[in-house]
């Protein structure tokens, strides 16, 4: 990367990096990057008005302010960013053992396992994941799946002022394509699985592979790679790794194999390289979720026989697979934040094998708006075809009308099959049917939201939380 120095106003002592012109102040390094909505380069006139001590640019706009600003272009700011920031706190990541969770299904789940068991071995271990970000125990808020490069480099520079030894985070497709992981230094990368999801944004499959596969074509020879050798795209990713790759499998020979003894809701019991151990979280999709945690904590040095014992106590994040009983009629309620029509297919197959005999599924689902409309039947297609009762309703529509959504989704299902679908848009009013409508020993899966605690409506943020709402009906209905 080139950087041409256009002002040379003398030495400049710069106090803070920001790439959100708003939070400029006296002394600041402002970065004006090209975003998809919005371009920075518009708002270097406020950022000096603010009191921005340099400026970083792709171009330099016309009629500049005449400012004691020192200007810098380079070629592509959202790349440099991340490395700037590294600079700037320290290379935090150097310091600590930093694990990255990607794959479509699961991130979440890993990395807040994976979080715990550390934990449990005693070792201050921070976190960064969709649902919330932790330092030690202490929970800070999280908006995004990764957070923006300053902003993860100011994160894991605290968990360093904090002692963590070790930081687990998710890393998404999103974040690998915007560069926000640029600067980090990963000591282990883990591949989940992929499947259909983010074509909204990428475009393609292919694209969507390449970004999951730079971030292990971005490992250095010291690091290691774990994946998942079940997913047949699994050895795509490391074909130009310089990590050391590992790999866990229920199916096929890997470094890390599993095998299912016993499915119930009370939990798995899983043969564990010849130990038989039994965990809190159910179904195969959630065995793949500990093997990838137990493989990991190997890998990071924990003794096999304190890794089994400590994955017997990890529990399941908020809002994933999250079981509510009520007070009322004897019926099951399943949270679950599948929004993809592989993870919604996973969890009702699930249910299918462990509800009470002659039991239903009600399942209530719906899609997001602004987003990857081609899901759309697709979902409502696996929630007919795994379920006895299907309720379509509002997601997080956005900037989308509900009803047109629904509509979307309707597209996937011919005239017979719509026989056992309703249609209702408002979400708290869908919850009230399906359990006026289940029987006894019946099992509610919501779908879709997951550990949110709002919807998304025309661009406001109105507070909803899925697990709240299906737990106040169970009781008061």
């Amino acid at each position: 990367m080139t950087f041409e120095w256009l002002s040379k106003p003398g030495s400049v002592a710069i106090n803070s990096i920001e790439i959100d012109s708003r939070q400029v102040r006296e002394g600041s390094l402002f970065i004006a990057v090209k975003g998809h909505r919005v371009d920075g380069h518009d708002f270097i006139d406020s950022a000096i008005k603010n009191g921005a001590a340099a400026i970083l640019v792709e171009t330099v706009p016309e009629n500049l302010p005449k400012a004691d600003v020192l200007i810098i272009r380079v070629e592509n700011s959202r790349k440099i960013t991340g490395a700037i920031a590294a600079a700037f706190y320290d290379h935090p990541s150097s310091r600590l053992t930093l694990i990255g969770v990607t794959g479509t299904n699961g991130k979440t789940s890993v990395a807040t396992m994976l979080h715990q068991l550390l934990g449990l071995e005693s070792h201050t271990a921070g976190l960064i994941s969709t649902i919330e970000n932790k330092i030690g125990d202490q929970v800070l808020p999280s908006s995004l799946t990764t957070p923006d490069p300053i902003s993860l480099q100011r994160l894991l520079a605290e968990m360093v002022q904090n002692d963590c030894s070790s930081a687990v985070m998710e890393v998404s497709s999103h974040a690998l394509d915007q560069h926000r992981t640029s600067g980090c230094d990963f000591k282990l990368a883990i591949f989940t699985n992929i499947t259909h999801d983010h074509l909204d944004y990428h475009g393609t499959f292919d694209a969507y592979l390449g970004a999951k596969k730079s971030f292990f074509d971005g490992l250095g020879p010291e690091s290691s790679a774990l994946i998942n050798l079940d997913d047949r795209n699994g050895k795509v990713l490391i074909q130009n790794t310089r990590a050391t790759v590992h790999t866990y499998a229920l199916k096929k020979p890997a470094d890390f194999k599993a095998r299912i003894l016993d499915s119930s809701v009370s939990g798995l019991q899983l043969d564990l390289e010849g130990w038989e151990v039994h965990c809190r979280l159910i179904g195969r999709f959630n065995a793949y979720n500990l093997l990838a945690v137990y493989s990991a904590a190997r890998l990071l040095g924990v003794d096999k026989t304190v890794a089994l014992q400590h994955l017997s106590q990890v529990q399941a994040p908020r809002g994933r697979f999250q079981t509510i009983r009520g007070t009322g009629k004897e019926v099951t309620g399943v949270v679950d934040y599948a929004h993809t029509p592989d993870a919604l297919k996973n969890v009702l197959q699930t249910l299918q094998q462990i509800k009470p005999k002659d039991s239903r599924i009600i399942t209530l689902v719906g899609c997001g708006g602004d987003r990857d409309r081609r899901k759309r039947p697709k979902m409502a297609q696996i929630a007919e075809a795994y379920s006895d009762l299907v309720i379509l309703t509002s997601d997080n529509p956005r900037s989308e009308n509900p009803e047109s959504i629904l509509r979307d989704m309707l597209e996937g299902l011919d005239q017979q099959k719509r026989k056992k679908v309703i249609s209702i848009a408002d979400r708290r009013e869908a919850m009230k049917t399906s359990y006026q409508l289940a029987h006894n020993k019946d099992v509610i899966l919501v779908a879709g939201k997951g550990h949110e605690p709002y919807q998304e409506i025309n661009g406001n943020r109105i507070p909803f939380d899925d697990a709240r709402e299906i737990k106040q009906i169970m009781d008061e209905t």
